[in-house]
């Protein structure tokens, strides 16, 4: 049993968790709610694509169910955002909605086309150093645009809890995560010149 398993069918159902909140709390008329939905409900339905079309070899791996279940309740801590949301009925004003959709869309654009990158790459030069394109200034930009996206989603809900959520599994998972892939890089050629020019995580930042 693969890990993906559980990943992508949490994540492709998000859409459905967030229709089954806006009937329960009566939300039709919530644009905020139905901008969440797009949003997160889509995000959901491109995971799986890709997850199809490019997969990451990291959720590849065997794994036991009750590990398997355990990563698909940790991934519902991301269903904060939404329910509080819906359940507060939180009417965003229109900036905030753009700020949030582009936050999303920034994100969208680095998560995808970054793992895409890395999927071809090493599809056509198993073990290659990554070091050009989007990875040119962040050693990890799938995660920096996975960053954008939760954050877009989580400031929507306008409420500190789902933004504690999203910076505790940056913590305790992501940036463990980054560190170990740097340890394993540190082997190939190159590695500590590209480095020393590029960020671990957010570019020019950190």
């Amino acid at each position: 049993m693969k890990l993906k398993y559980f990943i992508d069918s949490h994540k492709g159902v998000t859409g459905l968790f967030v229709l089954a909140l806006m009937a329960y709390y009566q939300a039709w008329d919530n644009t905020t709610a139905w901008v969440y939905l797009a949003l997160h409900g889509v995000y959901g339905i491109l995971w799986v694509l890709k997850s199809r079309i490019f997969p990451d070899m990291a959720w590849e791996q065997p794994t036991s169910l009750a590990f398997g279940l355990l990563s698909w309740g940790s991934l519902s801590l991301y269903w904060v955002a939404p329910w509080m949301l819906v359940a507060r009925n939180v009417q965003a004003p229109g900036w905030y909605l753009a700020l949030c959709i582009s936050l999303y869309s920034f994100g969208v654009f680095a998560h995808f086309a970054s793992d895409m990158q890395k999927h071809t790459a090493l599809t056509l030069w198993p073990g290659a150093l990554i070091s050009d394109g989007l990875f040119a200034r962040s050693r990890n930009m799938n995660y920096f645009g996975e960053l954008l996206i939760y954050a877009g989603f989580g400031l929507l809900a306008m409420h500190w809890l789902p933004l504690v959520i999203l910076f505790v599994w940056v913590a305790i998972y992501w940036l463990p995560r980054m560190r170990k892939k740097d340890r394993v890089l540190l082997e190939l050629e190159g590695f500590s010149d590209y480095r020393a020019r590029s960020k671990l995580f957010i570019p020019f930042v950190y």
